[in-house]
């Protein structure tokens, strides 16, 4: 039998679809925005005044958000500020890898038609010692998950 132990949430990389998988453009510090909310309406009874019903309407996935070191000559992000600056957006699907220690995905997230939605550089600061970190936010239609 199998023992079942949690992942840890550590040991992941991220591919674009479409995009040259340097090895600078998979490795991230940190990955946000794995969610799905059901949005829902809710509909009061007619006559019956002591009930209300929640019914669903809509998913809603929020924003993927990514994390790492800033870096130089990423291909990752010539496609980003070519969206920026041409407001041309081309989608790229996305895979988002939870590892085992073997380096072998456990999990996979595959993020479906996303595109820049924005870019920031932390601070600089002359007063803390600190890497500089760029943030992507990318939006996306939806996502499914391959176990």
């Amino acid at each position: 039998m199998d023992t079942f132990y949690p992942p840890v949430g550590f040991h992941f990389k991220v591919e674009f679809q479409d995009l040259d998988k340097e090895d600078i453009d998979v490795r991230f510090q940190a990955v946000n925005g794995l969610t799905v909310d059901m949005q829902t309406q809710s509909v009061k009874e007619g006559g019956e005044h002591r009930f209300e019903h929640v019914l669903p309407i809509r998913t809603k996935y929020t924003n993927l958000t990514l994390k790492r070191g800033l870096t130089k000559n990423s291909k990752l992000i010539e496609w980003c500020t070519d969206t920026f600056q041409t407001l041309l957006i081309y989608p790229k699907d996305v895979l988002v890898y939870l590892l085992n220690e073997e380096h072998e995905p456990l999990m996979t997230w595959n993020i479906v038609q996303a595109w820049p939605k924005k870019w920031s550089v932390s601070d600089f600061n002359a007063e803390k010692g600190g890497l500089v970190i760029e943030t992507l936010e990318l939006e996306y239609q939806y996502f499914t998950i391959e176990q």
